[in-house]
């Protein structure tokens, strides 16, 4: 069957299509009759579906992260889109394209990785290094460095956004360096390399964008600083002062405690990389946003977003550009 994408769903349209199941409940209305209630993903993102009919018949038949072709009915509710399921099955790998349900960075990944590595070079401090390259150079870290996505939703939800997202960090970090010199070039750019490697281990994407067990249990700030300080370990000399100057930067990064920091930044480079980090995450959750948002009259989405407030979207100045140009062109 053709392949219908959640963010194109509109209400009152039919649906015959694949998805991921991510989320199966089997719960009861007020009058004590089962319905399943689920939710649908694809690489376009995800959508609630319920299951009112024969919910109990279906309750073996599939599981999460199973692939499932569902025949329903979009429809609003509580202004909310959902998918009232009618029937649905297992289907197969071979039944599916996994393209359709996992996106991939837009940039090459081997560019990306070889823009951070000569970023990386040019630490001086041989402890630094030495730990980088512990990194850099293992063959199964890279293998899942330049892999991972670097969130569930918004921040960079794909294949090689961990990847991309570090990579413009260190960019960025670079630039920022050139205009204050007092920053401890070596140490910040150490950082914003391995801020935030503890993703590799927080998600899991075989399918889906899922988190692991110890993704919920502990996070990638403690799961980066718990391998940073592995590597650490193995290297003989490392300062210690270094290394609490790097981990803090680390485990400081998200900025505030309520937003997950067991710290929050307290010296120059640790300001800096948190400032760095949520401006990139924020820039391409921006862009995750409006890249949902269906062409319609109104440049402004709707407030059910990352931001919790309506976003405006105009149309690019290329594009007018572009436009205004047609129009001059004789016919």
């Amino acid at each position: 069957m053709p392949k219908q994408l959640v963010k194109d769903l509109r209400p009152g349209e039919e649906v015959k299509s694949t998805f991921i199941v991510t989320r199966k409940e089997l719960r009861k209305t007020r009058a004590g009759a089962p319905y399943m209630a689920l939710e649908l993903v694809d690489k376009s993102g995800k959508v609630d579906a319920r299951l009112w009919d024969g919910a109990s018949r279906y309750k073996d038949a599939f599981a999460e992260k199973d692939y499932v072709a569902v025949s329903g009915r979009a429809e609003k509710y509580r202004d909310q889109l959902q998918v009232v399921v009618n029937s649905l099955r297992r289907c197969g790998e071979d039944e599916v394209d996994a393209s359709d349900f996992l996106r991939v960075v837009g940039t090459d990944r081997g560019e990306l990785e070889g823009e951070l590595r000569l970023a990386l070079e040019e630490v001086r401090n041989l402890h630094l290094r030495g730990l980088l390259l512990a990194f850099f150079n293992d063959v199964e870290f890279m293998g899942k460095f330049t892999t991972a996505p670097a969130a569930k939703n918004y921040h960079h939800p794909y294949l090689g956004g961990l990847l991309e997202h570090t990579a413009t960090t260190v960019r960025i970090c670079r630039m920022i360096c050139d205009l204050y010199p007092d920053i401890d070039r070596d140490l910040l750019i150490t950082a914003a390399a391995l801020h935030d490697i503890g993703k590799i281990e927080e998600l899991d994407y075989d399918r889906a964008i899922e988190f692991s067990d110890a993704g919920r249990f502990l996070g990638h700030l403690l799961l980066s600083d718990e391998m940073i300080r592995e590597r650490i370990a193995g290297l003989e000399g490392f300062p210690e002062e270094l290394a609490l100057r790097l981990r803090h930067a680390v485990l400081s990064h998200h900025g505030e405690l309520e937003w997950g920091s067991p710290k929050r930044p307290k010296t120059l480079e640790a300001i800096v990389l948190h400032h760095v980090d949520n401006l990139d995450a924020k820039v391409n959750s921006f862009r995750e946003v409006v890249s949902r948002v269906s062409d319609g009259d109104s440049p402004w989405t709707d407030m059910r977003n990352l931001f919790k407030r309506p976003l405006y979207v105009p149309r690019s100045m290329s594009q007018e550009i572009e436009l205004d140009l047609e129009e001059d062109i004789p016919r």
